[in-house]
């Protein structure tokens, strides 16, 4: 797996909590940063990919209805 760095600025108040989870979920804040930025990419696909979909279904749909 290829690894890069990155300096983040996160809010005093953001890290502070982040850390708080991550160590109450046994991990690093590294880890834990990891997995979020993960998790959101994730979510931000699936919107991407129905808006797809949808779109598709419409274009079907009206052809349909010519």
């Amino acid at each position: 797996m290829t690894r890069s760095n990155y300096a983040l600025w996160l809010q005093a108040s953001l890290k502070r909590e982040a850390e708080r989870v991550a160590k109450a979920e046994g991990t690093t804040l590294n880890q834990f940063i990891n997995v979020a930025v993960a998790e959101k990419l994730s979510a931000l696909r699936t919107v991407e990919y129905f808006k797809e979909r949808v779109g598709k279904v419409l274009e079907l749909l009206n052809r349909a209805g010519d």
